[in-house]
């Protein structure tokens, strides 16, 4: 019996990270959340329904001021050539 030899072949290749602006890309949505108690907002395709939400929650909890926005953002790599 033979000696076994493993082989690798291993090729680098350059990628690209970039937003999905493809037409069947998911939608960016939004959200927020107050920092205070941490309840979000509903998430939106539409910036102003986060906001809204934003300004009620502050209303009735008048010492919330400090709120985080969250993105979601589909992406894609793409493979140099």
């Amino acid at each position: 019996m033979g000696t076994v030899t493993p082989r690798s072949v291993l090729r680098y290749e350059t990628w690209t990270l970039q937003p999905d602006r493809e037409p069947d890309a998911e939608p960016v949505l939004y959200a927020m959340q107050c920092a205070v108690d941490g309840e979000t907002s509903p998430t939106s395709e539409d910036f102003a329904e986060p906001q809204d939400w934003v300004l009620r929650h502050c209303g009735q909890n008048p010492s919330h001021h400090t709120y985080r926005e969250i993105i979601t953002r589909p992406w894609r790599t793409l493979r140099q050539t």
